[in-house]
């Protein structure tokens, strides 16, 4: 009899989980809250490594076909407006098929991972389908929806973010901080790129007011300019967003910055959290639910659908008897210890890097950047860590 899995939460990371077990023969339910896909401003940089997972899907060509690839990324030196170092994924081209990386807004993911899933027969899409309750024993897992409707599958699965209803079900702490400041996000339609020479994916250091910019196509793949910048601790979202801190913050960029280019603004809280665990008995988290973190750097999704993918072959195994119950604990062992050592400690110091304020600690980080790019075998380093391909094969390692 094929597992019955149960998916909570249609995100990207819940999505590539759904097709992935669906494709592995199991009976997929998906449910999420919402009756559409949250569009608005998230996650953009897809990675190397998960590249070659969506590959493995057969989802990669229609995803960078509505994505930007992007070979390069820069450091900038917001202070004097000058390029540190330049790297370029191409060093990896021994070490993947994908030597760059994708830059493609979430939702499209979840988008065309949902029509994937529709044509698919073991799987059954309950959007606008919010579960309240998972309790579990010995013969399975029951998943309560809204007017109390009961299901009951081998395995649940939560992809449902953050705030995940599946992790406070199992009654698993979410380890960790949230930052005191909120980061702001400014979308807009000027050309960056033009106006200041700088690549489609620029980190800019600064000890005022560090930013993150770069580019992805927008509905339209008519091309947009995403900028991230950290909200003073005290700022309400009136004052972010009013025009004139708009405008200052975006033409501390480029002087000629127009209003009328700035095409939607976001303002969210930063958290570095880890759950406790990631699996009780039947019950899984994968993640936001399992993990979040700040996005300089672009790699809790990757992760969570490096998560998806884990978890899927895990199950695969046990479902066909070609391993125990106790492949189950490995998930833990490898997706846990992988996430705090790969994302939570390299986001952390990649947001220290561009807030840094001790001038001579500034100057040690730029002469470190621009010492990795001038060697070869640095430059290769930095980035088989950066695009996570050094996190999956130290994870394979983990018996």
């Amino acid at each position: 009899m094929m597992a019955r899995v149960c998916i909570v939460g249609a995100g990207p990371v819940g999505v590539v989980a759904a097709i992935a077990c669906a494709g592995k023969g199991m009976q997929v339910a998906l449910f999420e809250t919402e009756r559409e896909i949250d569009r608005s401003p998230r996650a953009a940089t897809t990675h190397p490594s998960t590249l070659e997972m969506l590959a493995e899907l057969g989802l990669l060509d229609e995803f960078q076909s509505v994505g930007l690839v992007a070979r390069y990324f820069q450091f900038w030196d917001g202070v004097t407006k000058t390029l540190v170092a330049e790297f370029d994924h191409q060093v990896l081209r021994d070490e993947t098929p994908y030597p760059f990386v994708v830059q493609t807004e979430q939702h499209k993911l979840s988008e065309l991972g949902l029509r994937r899933l529709a044509a698919m027969p073991n799987v059954e899409l309950r959007l606008g389908t919010s579960v309240t309750d998972v309790v579990q024993d010995s013969r399975g897992a029951r998943v309560t929806t809204e007017g109390a409707e009961r299901h009951v599958f081998d395995y649940v699965i939560g992809c449902d973010g953050g705030r995940s209803t599946v992790r406070k079900c199992l009654d698993v702490e979410f380890e960790g901080y949230t930052w005191p400041e909120r980061f702001l996000v400014l979308t807009s339609l000027f050309d960056f790129q033009a106006a200041l020479g700088c690549c489609p994916r620029s980190y800019i250091s600064d000890p005022e007011e560090w930013t993150n910019l770069f580019k992805v196509m927008g509905d339209d793949l008519m091309g947009r300019w995403r900028a991230v910048f950290p909200a003073r601790e005290n700022e309400t979202d009136d004052e972010a967003f009013s025009r004139g801190s708009v405008l200052r913050r975006l033409r501390k960029l480029h002087k000629d910055h127009p209003m009328e280019l700035v095409a939607h603004r976001n303002i969210y809280r930063v958290h570095q959290r880890v759950a406790k665990s990631f699996r009780k008995g039947r019950v899984f988290l994968a993640g936001d639910a399992a993990h979040v973190n700040n996005p300089v750097g672009g790699l809790g999704l990757n992760c969570g659908i490096h998560d998806a993918m884990e978890l899927a072959d895990t199950l695969h195994r046990v479902a066909i008897g070609q391993a125990g119950e106790e492949l189950l604990d490995r998930y833990e062992r490898r997706r846990r210890p992988i996430n705090i050592e790969f994302v939570q400690q390299q986001t952390v110091a990649n947001k220290k890097r561009l807030e840094e304020r001790d001038p001579k600690v500034r100057q040690d980080n730029f002469d470190k950047l621009r010492r990795s790019v001038a060697d070869p075998r640095l430059h290769k380093e930095f980035l088989m860590r950066t695009s996570l391909i050094e996190s999956v094969r130290r994870a394979r390692e983990i018996a």
